[in-house]
């Protein structure tokens, strides 16, 4: 099986334990070069790159006309029947006092890092011809979020509850078929629109685990928190990469993108070390503030 096609059965399985292990499995393949090893891409420009990617079709990607039209197919990624999903604004807010609203606040955390393997895989697939180091960041991308997924519900359990328990929201994999045919506007907005909003979130949600004393989830959303800064960082790369390649700017087109996708999207106010570290620079900064009151 080849690149292309692990990452799609990846993405369209269903069942969650079956999903962790296929990603965990996709990955160590990978690590051990199942699937190449990119040297020739290294070597060359982002042109020479790219050509070579497109140039490997018959090999690490073999999908042609069969494989394109299953990936045309995939309207919702696989997931299990439960959480159910609801609008954002139908989710109720629970304290964090007991056990079960502990559970409830992880298991939305959990549902973002299930979407975010969703993501990782979708953008290996779909965005074919980027060259072999954007399938290795993805790849690696999707092999973290499975842990970080593994890591909470590990913790649910502990509290009281499994994934599934409580209602979703489908806001990241909505944002996904938006972008499903631009891999530029792909990484602007979702790694570092979306996704990126845990860098901000993320302290608060730590602290406010600390004052009831629960140092066990804090201590996993501190461990997801700095492995989430480089997922952001691939996201700014291979956006900056997208723009070159394009001869586009990439701060207008950052911009541009903003303003078309980003209206009640953004919202503030920002951890501005982590993104800075996430490779967003000031001007970027100032262009998602004016977007917020924050």
């Amino acid at each position: 099986m080849d690149l292309s096609s692990a990452a799609l059965r990846c993405l369209r399985e269903d069942d969650v334990e079956t999903k962790l292990r296929l990603t965990r499995e996709v990955g160590e393949d990978f690590l051990r070069g199942r699937y190449g090893t990119g040297q020739s891409d290294r070597a060359g420009s982002e042109a020479d790159a790219r050509a070579s990617a497109r140039a490997r079709g018959g090999a690490e990607f073999e999908g042609g006309v069969e494989f394109e039209s299953e990936l045309a197919a995939v309207v919702k990624p696989g997931r299990p029947v439960r959480p159910r999903l609801v609008a954002p604004r139908l989710l109720p807010q629970r304290g964090l006092g007991s056990p079960e609203g502990r559970a409830a606040f992880l298991h939305a955390i959990a549902h973002i890092e299930f979407n975010a393997i969703n993501l990782a895989w979708d953008a290996v697939c779909r965005f074919r011809d980027m060259p072999w180091e954007f399938h290795a960041d993805w790849v690696a991308v999707a092999v973290d979020e499975a842990r970080h997924f593994t890591w909470l519900q590990t913790r649910m359990a502990e509290l009281g509850a499994v994934y599934g328990d409580f209602d979703g929201h489908d806001g990241l994999w909505q944002m996904a078929v938006r972008t499903r045919d631009c891999c530029r506007a792909r990484m602007a907005l979702v790694p570092r629109v979306l996704e990126a909003r845990g860098l901000d979130v993320t302290p608060a949600m730590i602290a406010r685990l600390q004052a009831v004393g629960d140092h066990a989830s804090a201590e996993i959303l501190e461990r997801i928190l700095r492995e989430e800064i480089p997922h952001v960082a691939a996201g700014s790369r291979w956006f900056v990469w997208c723009c070159r390649r394009d001869g586009l700017d990439p701060l207008t087109e950052f911009r541009r993108l903003l303003a078309e996708h980003g209206q009640g999207v953004v919202r503030g106010p920002f951890n501005l070390s982590a993104r800075r570290a996430a490779g967003f620079s000031d001007a970027e900064l100032l262009a998602l503030a004016a977007l917020t009151d924050g």
